[in-house]
């Protein structure tokens, strides 16, 4: 789980068009006034359907105790953004990812948290399979739960408030939180 390279904390800035235009420390970007930068978020699903939501750490800097997606993260300068996902994966929650799929390639938002930080992040989303039970890093999570995406998004459309504004806009573009398929079945 270690997470240590001399760049490890630097974000890629990105002009409005998305190009890459710099980078700068990841302490020095989420502020009030937040650079446009590149992130990623990820879903994971278990093989019977259920997804993994899980509870940021409380001394997180944004959305601290605020329940989100399975993880999310910054590709570091120059690294593909597949390896991002597994390297997060691996270090917040220490699971092997099976399956990733693009799902959001474009996928973009700003939001300001309850104590003025604001995130600004392209941030493709990811869905990943795993038959891992999570493993938390303290560090940035602290709880997740395996929950039915219908009940979640019935969740998200009652209480909002109580998520990421990442995972509540995601939910919405996500055929996830919609198909049948992988929805809880009925014991007859």
């Amino acid at each position: 789980m270690a997470e240590t390279t001399t760049d490890g904390d630097l974000v890629v800035l990105l002009d409005e068009d998305g190009n890459e235009i710099g980078t700068a420390p990841k302490s020095s970007v989420h502020g009030p006034d937040t650079a446009l930068h590149l992130a990623f978020s990820c879903h994971v699903l278990r093989a019977d359907g259920r997804v993994l939501v899980t509870r940021r750490a409380l001394d997180k800097q944004a959305w601290p105790g605020v329940w989100t997606n399975s993880f999310c993260g910054h590709p570091r300068p120059a690294e593909p953004l597949l390896h991002a996902v597994r390297r997060r994966a691996d270090y917040e929650l220490g699971l092997a990812l099976d399956r990733i799929e693009l799902a959001l390639p474009v996928f973009r938002y700003r939001a300001t948290d309850a104590s003025g930080v604001v995130e600004h992040e392209l941030c493709p989303v990811y869905i990943a399979r795993t038959d891992d039970d999570p493993v938390l890093n303290p560090l940035e999570v602290t709880d997740a739960e395996w929950v039915w995406p219908r009940d979640l998004a019935a969740s998200l459309a009652s209480t909002p408030w109580a998520f990421s504004p990442w995972l509540v806009l995601q939910a919405e573009q996500l055929d996830l939180f919609r198909t049948p398929s992988l929805e809880r079945r009925r014991v007859s």
